[in-house]
């Protein structure tokens, strides 16, 4: 029998997809349904890079998980899955870990849908499309926010009447699952760093830092909203809200319309006319790509400084994402202005995507560690299935 978690990122158009043994950190599978809907495309993939046969109605979550899961039964006949977890964007002020679910942890969390109206909504819609398919298989919440719970009050609110706060209006921070895996790696392989001051880049499409010490949390440029801080390839990152008010009673757009300007059409896609996509901009030669790039080069200096003032100094600079895994050319223009903290990097193991990019004689650590959300929320699922199998003995 083959005895397996699920693990399931399910985005407005889109469900990635992960199947783990029971046992171990190497996936069974792994695979995309993207573009949801009349032109569906689902790519699956065993654990050697070899394609597995899918096919199906993609028009819908619930239809592209269907898909899945029947392809993933023709390759292993004996499937069992013992327990699906989910990435949640949204937990809220007080979930600090992952739960299982139920129908009270579903109606909480759709509450919280207006503080991430463009990935809560798909989130739990991925979860109920998992429940009505294995209504007896356990499934697991595991939050973006959960990580940053640890933060102090001072990186946790905003200057704003307090009664907002009490409300849910503060600093969430999200990536937490990516931090999550990060600081866990960095405990296994670095332990005198993890015990340090870390800065990490989660740097894609999506892009945050967050200031890291003894594997928690102590900030984040993320805040009430996945817009906030690093500018990104379509959101606009850290924002006067004065400009949100000249939008509204100068150009009388509504809040739709800004909320679609800020989420979708700002960040490297706005800067440079072009590409949300890092890679086309650095290829293009354009005179407005290349101002992008520029700006979010600076962005990410300025908020490695911030998040280092977080923390009271820097021991450790830690790449990841897309991004920040990928683009030697981003890493090392990062860098060239960081010397005051001690970060210089070596630029021939910087070519060579090296795990340690920094210089022997650098004060502070640089690194590339690729980042694996889903190996997170399989250990979760993992965890979840042994306490309850502990409380039924």
């Amino acid at each position: 029998m083959t005895r397996a978690v699920l693990t399931l990122n399910a985005g407005s158009s889109s469900l990635k997809v992960a199947l783990f043994p029971i046992a171990g950190d190497q996936p069974l599978a792994t695979g995309l349904a993207d573009r949801i809907g009349p032109e569906g495309v689902l790519k699956l993939k065993d654990a050697t890079g070899a394609a597995i046969d899918s096919a199906g109605d993609l028009a819908s979550h619930a239809g592209a998980m269907a898909a899945v899961i029947a392809a993933f039964r023709a390759r292993w006949p004996d499937l069992d899955l013992a327990a699906i977890g989910h990435r949640v964007v949204h937990g809220g002020a007080d979930r600090a870990a992952p739960v299982p679910v139920t129908e009270a942890l579903l109606v909480e969390l759709e509450g919280l849908s207006p503080f991430a109206p463009l990935h809560q909504p798909h989130n739990l819609a991925g979860i109920r499309a998992a429940m009505q398919a294995f209504p007896g298989v356990p499934q697991v919440a595991c939050f973006d926010t959960a990580f940053h719970r640890s933060h102090p009050f001072v990186n946790d609110t905003f200057a704003l009447p307090r009664v907002l706060y009490a409300e849910g209006v503060r600093r969430y921070g999200f990536h937490g699952l990516s931090y999550d895996y990060i600081a866990g790696e960095l405990a296994q392989t670095a332990p005198h760093l993890a015990q340090g001051r870390v800065v990490v880049a989660h740097l894609g499409n999506g892009a945050s830092m967050c200031a890291i010490t003894n594997g928690r949390s102590v900030s984040s440029t993320m805040g009430f909203s996945a817009l906030d801080g690093l500018p990104m390839g379509t959101r606009c990152g850290q924002l006067d809200p004065g400009v949100l008010l000249y939008l509204m009673d100068q150009k009388g757009m509504s809040a739709a319309a800004i909320s679609d300007l800020l989420y979708k059409q700002s960040g490297l896609l706005g800067l440079s006319g072009l590409s949300n996509d890092m890679r086309t901009l650095e290829a293009a030669g354009t005179p407005e790509a290349a101002e992008a790039i520029d700006y979010f080069v600076f962005r990410c200096q300025r908020e490695v400084g911030a998040m280092a003032a977080a923390l009271g100094g820097i021991d450790a600079l830690v790449f990841c994402g897309g991004i920040g895994e990928n683009s030697r050319l981003i890493r090392a223009r990062i860098c060239e202005r960081l010397g005051w903290m001690g970060i210089e990097i070596d630029h021939s193991r910087n070519a060579a995507n090296d795990t340690v990019i920094s210089s022997d004689l650098a004060r502070t650590t640089v690194m590339v560690v690729p980042t694996n959300e889903e190996l997170v929320i399989a250990r979760a699922a993992r965890a979840a299935i042994g306490c309850a199998e502990r409380d039924a003995a």
